[in-house]
């Protein structure tokens, strides 16, 4: 079976587009067979959405795992002073993340990497809905490697389901990080944030 957190570029194509209000935006999405929630933008990203829109992100943003493009094309659009950066494993999925962000006329970088393989920058919010069917294994080290890729008072944001291991996810980043604020809890979806200290 073809995960979407892997390089499934061999499905048959099947493009479709979907809308999504937010925030006063009406944005629309190419998706796809192989790439994560492929009819409607899900409700843990919905939720995680609302929560960054009352967060103040710094100069340089990571959509890790970015699928096709729904939280760093959003934020991008909240926060147009940001530079985005979206990377993810799936390479359909990325080039759907570069064909969104033209289609609702935003700028921001897609690009291919495994985790953090292929991405060298220092970011000052890295925000992460991570692949649960991935493992935690797979999900703490995307924890780890973020920490080492994020500026002095940079943030890490991420969403998960209480029934998937947001407990677990709470724990491991406060013996990362050192802290971890719960910002919110909506739906059964918590939205997690660690902040790095000198």
């Amino acid at each position: 079976m073809s995960h979407y957190f892997t390089d499934n570029r061999q499905l048959p194509q099947n493009r479709k587009e979907i809308s999504f209000r937010f925030s006063g935006f009406m944005l629309k999405f190419v998706t796809d067979n192989g790439v994560f929630s492929k009819n409607r933008v899900d409700l843990g990203t919905e939720v995680f959405l609302k929560t960054l829109s009352t967060q103040m992100l710094g100069d340089r943003v990571l959509d890790l795992g970015c699928g096709y493009g729904v939280i760093g094309i959003t934020v991008k659009k909240m926060s147009p002073h940001s530079q985005v950066l979206m990377a993810d494993v799936n390479p359909r999925a990325v080039e759907l993340a570069v064909l969104n962000a033209q289609k609702n006329g935003v700028e921001a970088e897609a690009r291919v990497s495994d985790c953090f393989a292929n991405i060298a920058e220092t970011l000052s919010d890295i925000l992460i809905n991570p692949p649960i069917r991935a493992g935690k294994q797979v999900i703490f080290a995307m924890f780890e490697q973020a920490l080492a890729h994020l500026e002095q008072g940079g943030h890490l944001m991420i969403v998960i389901r209480k029934q998937q291991g947001a407990e677990s996810a709470w724990r491991k980043l406060r013996e990362l990080f050192g802290n971890c604020e719960i910002l919110e809890k909506e739906k059964g979806y918590w939205i997690l944030k660690s902040t790095k200290g000198d």
